[in-house]
C-alpha cells in the first residue's frame, strides 16, 4: 500500500464499545483517554463516519484525528482500516489507547510493537493492517479478582467512585503520552510514562 501526504499527521484511536451500559466499565479506557484528550485539544470537527466518532484538532501545532470506533470491540479494526485509507494515514503514524488487565489499575505502559496481548480490539487491528508495528499506549484495568472470575464480566463491570479516581490518574498520562509521542517520539513517550 503506497501512502501519500496526508491532511493528518497522526490517526489516535480509543478502543471501547458504544452506548451508555459501557461508558464507565473498565474495557472502555480507551474511550475514557480520548475523551480526556479531547478535553485539552477540543476537536474543531466532529462527525460520525467509518463506523466511528470522529474528531478533528491540532495537538501542538500537528493535525490529528481522534477516533473512537462504534463497531463494538472486537470489529474496531473495521473503523481504523477505513479512517486510515480515506486519509491515506500510514501505520507508522496510527496510536491506539485500550484497556490491560495486566496492568494495575492506574498505570501506563507505551509500546511501539508488540503482540495484541489477548486483547481482541487490538487483534483486529493487527490483523486487518497486517501488522503488529503498531504505537500502542496500555491503560491498567487491574487483573480479576481470581482465576476463576469470569473476564468478560471483569472488563465489563463499572466501575466504582474509587476505581474511577485511580483510573483517572492513568488517563492523564495516557494523554501526556499521546503529546510526547506526537511532539517528539515514542521513546521518549516510554521513558516519561512506563514507570509512572
Amino acid at each position: 500500500m503506497i501512502f501519500n501526504k496526508s491532511k493528518f499527521d497522526y490517526l489516535v484511536v480509543g478502543l471501547g464499545n458504544p452506548g451508555a451500559p459501557y461508558r464507565n466499565t473498565r474495557h472502555n479506557a480507551g474511550f475514557m483517554a480520548v475523551d480526556r484528550l479531547l478535553e485539552s485539544y477540543p476537536p474543531l470537527k466532529e462527525k460520525e463516519r467509518f463506523k466511528a466518532q470522529t474528531f478533528e484538532t491540532v495537538i501542538e501545532g500537528k493535525n490529528v484525528l481522534v477516533i473512537k470506533p462504534l463497531t463494538f470491540m472486537n470489529l474496531s479494526g473495521e473503523a481504523v482500516r477505513k479512517a486510515m485509507s480515506f486519509y491515506k494515514i500510514p501505520p507508522q503514524k496510527l496510536i491506539v489507547l485500550f484497556d490491560d488487565i495486566s496492568l494495575p489499575l492506574g498505570k501506563i505502559r507505551v509500546r511501539p510493537s508488540g503482540s495484541c496481548g489477548g486483547h481482541n480490539g487490538m487483534r483486529n487491528i493487527s490483523e486487518l493492517l497486517c501488522t503488529e508495528n503498531i504505537a500502542r499506549i496500555k491503560i491498567g484495568v487491574g487483573d480479576k479478582p481470581h482465576p476463576e472470575y469470569d473476564l468478560t464480566k471483569w472488563v465489563l463491570a463499572v466501575l466504582t467512585q474509587e476505581e474511577k479516581s485511580q483510573l483517572s490518574a492513568a488517563l492523564n498520562n495516557a494523554v501526556g503520552a499521546v503529546k510526547t509521542i506526537i511532539t517528539k517520539d515514542i521513546q521518549t513517550a516510554q521513558s516519561m510514562f512506563n514507570g509512572a
